[in-house]
This record gives C-alpha cells, structure tokens and sequence, in this order.
C-alpha cells in the first residue's frame, strides 16, 4: 500500500481551513446572544429592522449584555453617520438635517436597548464599540 504525501500547497489550505473554522467558533455568538438578537429582529420596529446599522448583541456576562454600538467618545457619531448619509454636512453640529439623523440613530439604539433590558435575566446593557463594522466601512477605529 503506498501512503500519498501531502505536498506544501495542501498544508496551506489546510492550515487556512482550520484557522478559518477557528475563527468563526471564536466570534460566533453564544445562544444567550443569538437568542436576544433574535429578539431584536422580532420585537423591533419596522425603522429598526431597517436601519443600516443593525445594533446587536456580542456577548453576555452575567445579567449584563454587551452591545454593539457605531458610536463613543472616541468615534463620534459624525463619522458614523458620514458614511450612513453622505449628501448631509455631518461637520455642521447645526445643521437640522445632522441633527435629525443623530436622533433617529439615539431613538433606533435606545429601542434595541430597550428590548434587551425587557428578556428574562438582563438587567444590564454596556456598549462596546462596533470596530469590525467600523473598518469594514473605512472608518477610522481609534487604537487603545
């Protein structure tokens, strides 16, 4: 019987296969978070389902789940939103047009908050900034 030798090309896509595999059982949500972003889906408004920004759960810890905002001290919501709405000045904090946007964003993340707090074991919601959703679209993520 002659054994096959794997060649060096093979171990590449193997070793990629597996770091890949990794990777999505490292950042797939838990049943806990997948079963309140699944509440979002079917509790939220029809604006919420909507939204670009789908605001999400990433994870629990205790009674406490850690959401997925676009938005924080260190990446305002201008930069967000210029991505989002590029026809409206996001640098005039005046402009009613900013304004209004940035509002819709607050009442659409402050719902899926709400719907959160609302499932059985959470009392809690900490924000943790969407940096993948961030990079994905050009934004620039500030490093700590």
């Amino acid at each position: 019987m002659k054994i096959r030798q794997i060649k060096s090309w093979q171990w590449v896509l193997i070793v990629l296969a597996f770091l890949v595999a990794l990777d999505w059982a490292i950042r797939r949500p838990d049943s806990r978070s997948r079963d309140l972003n699944a509440a979002i889906q079917t509790q939220g408004s029809a604006e919420l389902k909507k939204y670009p920004y789908q605001f999400h759960v990433l994870r629990v810890d205790g009674s406490t789940a850690v959401m997925a905002t676009p938005r924080n001290f260190d990446s305002p919501a201008f930069r967000f939103l210029a991505v989002l709405y590029p026809e409206i000045n996001v640098k005039d904090h005046n402009n009613p047009a900013f304004i209004a946007v940035e509002k819709l964003l607050g009442k659409h993340q402050d719902e899926a908050k709400d719907i959160v707090l609302a499932q059985p074991g959470i009392k809690e919601v900490r924000w943790e900034l969407d940096k993948e959703w961030l990079t994905r679209h050009h934004i620039e993520v500030p490093v700590k």
